[in-house]
């Protein structure tokens, strides 16, 4: 995995994934989707995001269903997701979609919206460019890294020629 660095958008606590992925999103075309991300906490927010962006979050990011949520944000543009905290099910979404998403305890203390994160993986930190400050954060295992790598599970399994002819 190589270094990304990017500018952060910060949230705070219990960022939901019906924030992430509003139902309105079921009825519109696959591209137009991501530009409802956060409509209705940060209206016009994702029409802001630049390709490599970073979502620095507060505690129990992506609570909620099962929605596609994680797809959202990459397919919007979003390189990361650091938070304090990240819900079960939305990680293994974010894996699934090939979405970096991080626990980084002392993520929302150390970066402010603007500022511009280098995330180093070999090193496993991160280092807030603006500002000089460095949080540790503990590495996702590499069976979960190859899937991301890859650019999700899909791709896995097409690369594994599991994934058979649609029905």
């Amino acid at each position: 995995m190589n270094n990304i660095t990017g500018r952060v958008w910060k949230f705070e606590d219990n960022i939901n994934t019906d924030l992430m992925y509003p139902q309105i999103c079921y009825t519109l075309p696959e591209n137009d989707k991501p530009f409802y991300a956060m409509h209705a906490n940060r209206p016009g927010w994702a029409r802001m995001v630049n390709k490599g962006d970073i979502i620095a979050a507060g505690k129990n990011f992506g609570t909620g269903s099962s929605r596609p949520a994680a797809d959202n944000l990459k397919n919007l543009g979003i390189a990361c997701v650091l938070a304090e905290s990240i819900n079960g099910l939305f990680m293994r979404n974010s894996v699934n979609s090939g979405l970096i998403s991080l626990e980084v305890p002392g993520i929302t203390g150390m970066a402010d919206e603007g500022d511009t994160l280098r995330i180093n993986f070999n090193g496993n930190y991160i280092e807030n460019i603006s500002n000089g400050k460095i949080v540790k954060f503990r590495p996702l295992p590499e069976f979960l890294m190859e899937i991301i790598d890859a650019g999700g599970i899909i791709n896995i399994l097409k690369n594994k020629g599991l994934l058979g002819e649609p029905l």
